[in-house]
């Protein structure tokens, strides 16, 4: 019996009879003053009724308050046992007496005894005074071994430890409890065990903080729990940040490396790169895939053993092959007969450093890449640092992270796909511009977004027109994607239809503005949204006029030959499809060697994006040296060009020609067939001034049957013009706008020949229209050197 428990025995009637050291000790009554005495003589008050039953014994039992023999009172607690005398009379008691705390002490001792969690005690200098079992367990030691000992010295001077000292350190100055979660060595993880950590100052009866206790909660699960669904929250934005596949598949493996795994892998059916459709496959052969992103915790980690966009082939035993095959998530380790085999054929060539050889692969994770009920491919987790394999817990994990991945592989293939239909259509229907036209010498770019949005409809064209002239066309049609593309198409073909016809470019727009409002009206059901903006200019190099009309497109710029750059001024009309308002033109003379800047918005619009300081900025970079007019472009693109531009950009750069004297040549005539000898003559004469006399007789033909026809069936005034440039032009000028028909003449008929005839000896002919008139032209090729 320890020293705070007394026993004494009294007699039938409540006289003590024995007095053990115990109790002296207990209340400072010896023996010789207790013996003899009545139990309730000891007490400092008389005990309530419910401590004596009547039907029981004659002293008490339960709490009562005994007098010390130094005059204070003490609080015990009392138990009584009967003694058997003869015929099984009461013949005495054994009494225990214990502070009344004794036993609520005893019960908190096996409380920290029996605790399953790691609880120590330290006094202020940071030494073990007490330790329970699970503490003992966890720090190595038996409790006889640690008492005593600094807890640096039994943990070892990790920075954990450290921290944990420090801590300690802070709740004995302060007496404020602290809470900590920490990492011990060792565990499953490559960081370690995780721990709650809980600390709390020890106090004396005074108050006086003489200690502080530790205690340790194992929060393992909490702490996976926690990371899975950090995993999981992180994928939500780490994935799919791109519409990029590659792009995504290093999202995947840097978000799997090296939280869950040593080394990660994301391997794709080679159809999903090319934008197919998937083919068929045959489950009992090999799989081939391609390694498209890898990545590993450190050099110990396992190492690609296929190089970035290299095949592999995967047999059917393989996990990846069998993840393809079964559509989940396959858990291979070490000892299994399927991967101890791949193992053997794959580790050789994985493992870089005698390190990671020594540990080797001991887990793989194999999870299939599904989308939409389609399987794209396999990511691959490996474990050969941490000493724990994959549990059923990570397999759920990583097929739900694998999902998203696929989900966003599935949308880049898509968008891949798509946006390569849109190129491949864009490609088709964009100008084939030829350089080294007569009027213009041209330079062009067109960069297509690389925006979510797609392929925009932005384009650009060159049309040569009659008497040398050129057209120069750029447009943007609303929206992305293949609709756009397929309406920047029509628009493009109508543009070319309008502009054969020759006409002045403010009524080719007002008849493609009729255009778009019709195909608005027609797929109202299909398209909710069907409009553009369009530029379209014309150049005449003999008078070095520019006529510039614009539907809703921002103006060109115009570099002249003296270094200056301004925006051409323009009464831009509204967009495409609005209908109901006019269009402008605006003309001016250029200086031989100006160069025009036609552009789309794409160059200087976007986001939070001044588009007057953008045209400014684009004025500044035509004005920069450049040796040609390709590097013109580039030095624009560089200067001007938005950093992530949000929509395509198309620019084309004209810079003008004008041809002299000596390759035009003029005549008036008389509206009297007198005339026609002597503009045959002339025209006879300048060519052979020009040195064509090879093709004189031809156009003496041509001329003369078209200045026939502008007297017989024409208005005065009557003008004759021939140009010499890449072919000869002949034009005839009168003030009637009816345009000739060609038609064939009768066997009978006296005349209706002349046109045939002149189609029959040129390259082309047609007419044109103009203000006060019209003019008929006809082309011939030049003779050869």
């Amino acid at each position: 019996m320890d020293d705070a428990s007394a026993a004494l025995v009294a007699d039938a009637r409540g006289v003590v009879t024995g007095w053990s050291e115990g109790a002296r000790r207990l209340t400072g009554f010896s023996a010789d003053e207790a013996v003899g005495r009545p139990v309730r003589d000891l007490l400092a008050e008389e005990p309530g009724s419910a401590e004596i039953p009547h039907d029981g014994p004659p002293v008490p039992q339960g709490i009562v308050t005994v007098r010390h023999r130094e005059g204070h009172a003490l609080s015990l607690r009392i138990e009584a046992s009967p003694l058997q005398g003869p015929g099984d009379e009461t013949a005495g008691y054994v009494i225990t007496a214990v502070p009344a705390g004794a036993r609520e002490a005893s019960l908190g001792g096996r409380v920290f005894e029996q605790s399953s969690l790691p609880i120590s005690v330290f006094d202020a200098d940071h030494r073990f005074v007490r330790l329970n079992a699970a503490a003992c367990e966890t720090m190595g030691g038996t409790e006889e071994s640690l008492i005593g000992r600094t807890f640096l010295d039994v943990a070892g001077p990790s920075e954990v430890s450290r921290s944990i000292d420090r801590s300690m350190r802070r709740v004995v100055e302060t007496g404020r409890p602290m809470r900590d979660e920490t990492y011990s060595q060792g565990g499953a993880d490559l960081e370690g065990q995780p721990w709650d950590v809980e600390m709390w100052p020890l106090r004396d009866t005074a108050g006086r903080v003489t200690g502080a206790a530790l205690a340790g909660l194992d929060s393992t699960e909490q702490h996976r729990a926690r990371r899975r669904l950090a995993l999981i929250d992180e994928a939500t934005t780490a994935l799919g940040t791109t519409l990029d596949v590659v792009r995504t598949a290093e999202e995947l493996v840097a978000l799997l490396v090296p939280d869950f795994a040593d080394f990660a892998a994301v391997d794709l059916l080679d159809w999903v790169l090319d934008a197919e459709a998937p083919p068929l496959r045959d489950d009992r052969t090999d799989v081939v895939m391609r390694r498209v992103a890898h990545a590993a915790a450190g050099p110990d980690a396992p190492a690609t053993a296929v190089p970035l966009g290299r095949t592999d082939v995967y047999p059917p035993y393989s996990p990846p092959a069998r993840a393809l095959r079964e559509g989940r998530a396959v858990l291979a380790r070490k000892g299994e007969p399927g991967f101890d085999r791949w193992m053997a054929e794959r580790e050789p060539r994985s493992l870089r450093t005698e390190a990671a050889r020594a540990s080797g692969i001991h887990a793989e994770l194999a999870v299939p890449l599904l989308a939409r009920g389609t399987t794209l491919g396999v990511a691959i987790a490996l474990r050969n640092l941490r000493p724990g394999g994959f549990a059923q817990d990570d397999a759920t994990l990583a097929e739900e992270i694998a999902g998203r991945a696929a989900v966003c592989v599935d949308n880049a293939r898509r968008f891949a796909r798509e946006r390569a239909t849109a190129m491949t259509l864009q490609n088709s229907l964009l100008p084939k511009v030829r350089p080294g036209r007569a009027a213009v010498e041209i330079a062009h770019r067109y960069l297509p977004t690389a925006s979510a949005a797609g392929i925009g409809g932005d384009w650009f064209d060159v049309i040569p027109l009659s008497g040398t002239r050129v057209a120069l066309v750029v447009g943007d049609v609303v929206g992305h994607g293949i609709p756009s593309t397929a309406t920047m198409g029509r628009l493009c073909t109508a543009v070319r239809t309008l502009a054969d016809v020759d006409l002045p470019p403010d009524e080719l727009l007002t008849h493609l503005d009729d255009l778009v409002t019709h195909l608005t009206a027609d797929e109202r059901d299909d398209v909710p949204e069907l409009g553009a903006t369009c530029l379209y200019a014309v150049y005449d190099p003999v008078s070095r006029l520019l006529t510039v009309a614009a539907a809703g497109h921002p103006p060109p710029a115009l570099l002249l030959p003296d270094g200056t750059c301004r925006l051409v001024p323009l009464n831009a009309g509204p967009p495409l499809g609005v209908g109901g308002l006019p269009f402008e033109a605006t003309e001016l003379e250029l200086p031989e060697g100006s160069v025009v800047a036609f552009y789309t918005d794409g160059l200087v619009g976007g986001r939070g994006r001044d588009v007057d300081q953008a045209t400014q900025e684009l004025c500044h970079a035509l004005t920069m040296p450049a040796g040609s007019l390709d590097a013109r472009c580039d030095i624009v693109l560089k200067h001007v060009l938005p950093e992530e531009p949000g929509d395509d950009v198309a620019l084309l750069l004209a810079r003008t020609r004008a041809l002299g004297a000596g390759q035009v040549a003029a005549r008036d005539v008389a509206p009297d067939p007198g005339e026609v000898p002597a503009v045959r003559q002339w025209a006879v004469e300048l060519l052979s001034a020009w040195g064509l006399d090879d093709i004189a007789f031809v156009t003496e033909l041509v001329v003369s049957e078209l200045v026939t026809n502008a007297i017989r069936y024409g208005e005065p005034p009557i003008r004759v013009r021939l140009i010499r440039d890449r072919t000869l032009i002949c034009e005839v000028t009168d003030s009637s706008s009816t345009s000739p028909h060609l038609r064939r003449a009768h066997a009978f008929d006296e005349g209706g020949r002349g046109l045939l005839l002149v189609a029959q000896l040129t390259q082309r002919w047609g007419s044109r229209q103009a203000n006060g008139g019209k003019t008929i032209w006809a082309e011939q090729a030049l003779p050869r050197g």
